[in-house]
């Protein structure tokens, strides 16, 4: 018996049921859902929907919640809660993130790829003779199998699992090749990639083992040159810090300090899937720690999430007539979700003004236009949520999950300055990079208590520094000697094995930045 699929355009296939898996995956390694920001298993996207033409199983109560009484009834479901078993199904229309690709300079020829390999998103750039020509980010191809780091190292576990990982992403690093190719009318002849620690064993397709439990290690530290595949160069790998502090920090490290004269101590925090922090004291002495943060940054998991894109909401501006959306693309037109940064700039525009409260909890606001905001505070699906135009709506549950995100980050930053002995006020500078290093206002930050109060003067908005650090890499041969004597610096922060560590973290789920 198999999977019988009917697609939005009437294609007919037969898919092979895979007994363990959910039926989500089963759709998405059939490449029908490629490039869609599934949130795999978390039943908040929505875009996993699947019409059961016959014997549809039983919803439960996240499925009645997201689709509603009449689509449930029609046969609606989400197909990453229902396991890979033999029936009949239609899908709609698949909805694709967009592919971003920028051009920077008229310059043709062959060019070197500079890669940045996030766990939801890869950035990358193409490069003639030391000079940016263009540059393009995408959905990384894997996150179906997994949203964050931990549930694609337990897709890892087995030799299929690697070889199809690792192949989605050379596969798509070679389609990112031939096309910047034939664009530029070259070819590539030098190529780097930097990404965490996990990242770089997927692609890689090495056994993650000592990745995927305690205790923590690395069988394999980078700073060296990889084979990824037959039409493409060597790939350089930046050296590994820690477990999960990975070569993306290396080269953002090189892209902060090589060539440069920084003010010390700083901290980087690269905000992603994968939270990694540095802690920088001096040329010679560096703190690093790495927590979990889920894909909510990046726009994916959440009810409306969507990575930055056209027709994406990335800010929120309070008026006298209430809030205003700003756009991606600036244009104005009905959106099509809101990026992480437009979470954010919802959060710290509705805790301002008291409609959220430091818990978290929606209240009844503080001022004559806070008010005139909660009246917008209603009840969907049964539990509180803030409505806005065009259907949108922020649940409590999207709150707890923005929550989450903070508490890791406060941990993180709170700890490594506990542990070099120095308060918010001794740093002389914060470097925000990563998902949110180029597009978030620092003052979301500090409202929501990501940051100190009263240190968004000494932050400096970084963008993507792994990217940066990564083409240094590929071009000046003294940054990778300066990357290479990294590791020597470096002592390692293991929070997460610490028994104390769900108490701490559960201290500053609060909408305040806590010591």
């Amino acid at each position: 018996m198999s999977i019988f699929v009917t697609t939005h355009d009437g294609t007919r296939l037969a898919l092979e049921h895979s007994p363990g898996d959910t039926l989500a995956k089963t759709i998405f390694l059939s490449r029908l859902w490629h490039g869609v920001p599934l949130c795999s298993g978390l039943g908040k996207c929505g875009f996993c929907r699947v019409r059961y033409l016959s014997d549809a199983p039983d919803y439960n109560r996240d499925e009645l919640k997201k689709l509603g009484q009449e689509a449930v009834d029609q046969g609606w479901r989400l197909s990453c809660l229902h396991p890979s078993e033999p029936c009949k199904i239609e899908i709609p229309e698949p909805l694709r993130s967009k592919r971003n690709v920028h051009a920077q300079a008229a310059l043709t020829g062959d060019f070197a790829l500079a890669v940045d390999l996030g766990t939801t998103s890869i950035h990358w750039a193409a490069l003639v003779d030391g000079e940016v020509a263009v540059t393009g980010n995408e959905l990384n191809p894997q996150t179906g199998l997994g949203s964050e780091v931990m549930s694609r190292l337990a897709a890892a576990s087995t030799a299929e699992g690697r070889f199809v990982l690792r192949a989605l992403l050379v596969d798509h690093i070679t389609r990112v090749c031939q096309t910047v190719g034939i664009n530029m009318q070259g070819q590539c002849n030098a190529l780097a990639i930097s990404g965490n620690s996990a990242m770089t064993y997927l692609l890689l397709g090495k056994k993650p083992d000592d990745l995927a439990s305690a205790p923590y290690t690395l069988s394999y530290t980078g700073g060296d040159e990889k084979k990824l595949g037959p039409s493409l160069p060597p790939a350089y790998i930046p050296p590994l810090l820690a477990p999960f502090v990975g070569a993306d920090i290396s080269a953002g490290l090189v892209a902060i300090e090589y060539g440069e004269e920084p003010e010390y101590p700083f901290l980087l925090a690269d905000l992603g899937t994968n939270g990694e922090f540095i802690l920088a004291l001096s040329p010679e002495e560096r703190i690093c720690a790495s927590v979990p943060m889920g894909p909510a940054l990046e726009g994916v998991g959440l009810s409306f999430g969507r990575t930055a894109g056209p027709g994406a909401i990335t800010g929120f501006r309070l008026t006298p007539k209430g809030l205003e959306m700003e756009f991606y693309d600036r244009s104005g037109t009905t959106p099509a979700g809101m990026s992480g940064t437009g979470y954010l700039s919802l959060t710290s525009a509705l805790l301002s003004h008291g409609v959220l409260d430091e818990s978290g909890r929606f209240g009844q606001g503080s001022t004559p236009l806070a008010t005139k905001l909660a009246a917008s505070v209603t009840t969907i699906a049964d539990e509180p949520a803030f409505a806005l135009p065009h259907g949108l709506f922020l649940p409590a549950s999207d709150v707890e999950e923005i929550l989450k995100v903070k508490a890791a980050f406060n941990l993180a930053m709170s700890e490594l300055l506990k542990h070099a002995g120095i308060g918010p006020a001794g740093l002389a500078r914060i470097y925000i990079a990563g998902a949110l290093g180029e597009h978030v206002r620092l003052g979301d930050l500090e409202t929501i208590g990501f940051l100190p109060p009263g240190t968004r003067s000494k932050t400096v908005k970084a963008g993507n520094t792994s990217l940066k650090g990564t083409a240094l890499l590929l071009t000046d041969p003294a940054a990778r000697d300066f990357a290479h004597k990294l590791p020597h610096t470096i002592t390692a922060l293991d929070l997460t094995s610490d028994e104390a560590f769900g108490d701490r973290y559960l201290k500053r789920m609060r909408f305040t930045y806590v010591d």
